[in-house]
């Protein structure tokens, strides 16, 4: 049955790859539906505000990281993981925005490839020698970097600091702290400066149009990074052996749960076109296909989230834990979210004449 289902999604996906720009182009209720304000709504109430709370997040971080490696102590460690696991949840706010300038940089590769190469990492350290803007960087950086220089390297938090008497180790997580922050503030830059006009401007219905675009970047990150990068890796969905290593924020002990938590709710919130921390709402999916009297659909997809949340009440707080003590919760979690995958990537998009371009690689 399973089987015969996956047929029929494949099937699906084939025809809407196919369906031409030109078909949707015709259809004049798509083409009336104010897309501008809806990019606008994006833009303004979204997208730059969340950059611009995460550029101070990470400046935040950058200053207790070097505050704890110009005096390494315990109470230091302790503020700086803090504001560590701050920052990463804010991470989740703007990790799906992978656009503009963010995808020029490789961003979101650069700040949260997982899992770490602990090995390599330590061989960096030890040489006193490493160059992080290496696309054969990704997996020694980032948050992930840091959640194991601040939690995985010593049993107890002494042990950690007794590291960092080490001039190599405290260089390492001061240039891994710097380089979050300094790619996170060319990014809002681009936001604050000239990229906002461009994106809202480009109002086509077209695959170059931004809505088109960005719809590809919101389904590839609900499908990659949310399903597969934060629950059907670990859970071994596609091999069908858990594997602890590959879950997110591995050397904390609770903050993968909330990791997820968060993500699910920006990806929610940005459907609804909930503006950032508050609790207004503008053009969005949801109004989009309300006008194109697909407010049925709109409500399927509401509730799958719904369902989706109920689930993840529970899951361990720690991911790690949870695959290795009941990893059936977590299958359970992969597949409320590919229930998802079909009403974003299938239903949702040929209800707004939206081809897929992206190709998922999971052999799902």
């Amino acid at each position: 049955m399973k089987k015969f289902s996956r047929i029929l999604i494949f099937a699906s996906l084939i025809f809407t790859a196919c369906s031409s720009e030109d078909e949707g182009s015709g259809n004049n209720e798509v083409n009336t539906f104010d897309r501008g304000a809806m990019l606008e709504n994006w833009a303004d109430n979204i997208i730059v505000p969340s950059f611009d709370n995460f550029k101070s997040s990470t400046q935040q971080l950058e200053d207790l990281t070097i505050a704890f490696t110009s005096n390494p102590s315990e109470e230091n460690l302790v503020a700086l993981r803090s504001q560590f696991e701050s920052s990463y949840l804010d991470f989740q706010t703007v990790a799906m925005f992978d656009i503009g300038r963010a995808e020029e940089l490789s961003y979101r590769r650069f700040l949260n490839t997982y899992p770490l190469s602990t090995s390599e990492v330590e061989s960096k350290i030890a040489s006193g020698s490493h160059n992080l803007e290496l696309p054969s960087s990704f997996t020694k950086q980032g948050f992930p970097a840091l959640d194991y220089l601040l939690n995985g390297i010593g049993a107890v938090d002494a042990e950690i600091v007794a590291k960092y008497s080490s001039e190599n180790y405290r260089n390492y997580l001061l240039d891994v702290s710097k380089r979050i922050n300094s790619l996170t503030t060319e990014v809002n830059s681009s936001w604050q400066g000239d990229y906002r006009d461009t994106f809202v401007s480009s109002t086509s219905s077209s695959s170059t149009g931004s809505v088109d675009k960005f719809t590809n970047k919101f389904i590839m990150y609900y499908e990659t990074f949310l399903r597969s990068g934060k629950i059907g890796y670990p859970a071994g969905a596609f091999t069908g052996t858990p594997s602890p290593i590959n879950v997110e924020a591995y050397y904390s002990a609770d903050l993968s749960k909330k990791l997820y938590l968060q993500a699910l709710k920006t990806t929610q919130n940005f459907f609804n076109g909930k503006h950032y921390n508050a609790s207004q709402t503008g053009k969005s999916y949801k109004q989009y296909l309300e006008f194109l009297d697909r407010g049925d659909l709109a409500n399927d997809i509401l509730s799958q989230f719904g369902t989706i949340n109920s689930q993840a009440n529970n899951l361990d707080t720690s991911f790690k834990s949870q695959v290795q003590t009941n990893n059936t919760l977590m299958l359970v979690a992969f597949d409320e979210l590919q229930k998802g995958v079909v009403l974003l990537k299938l239903d949702m998009v040929q209800a707004l004449s939206i081809s897929i371009n992206y190709v998922d690689s999971d052999g799902d």
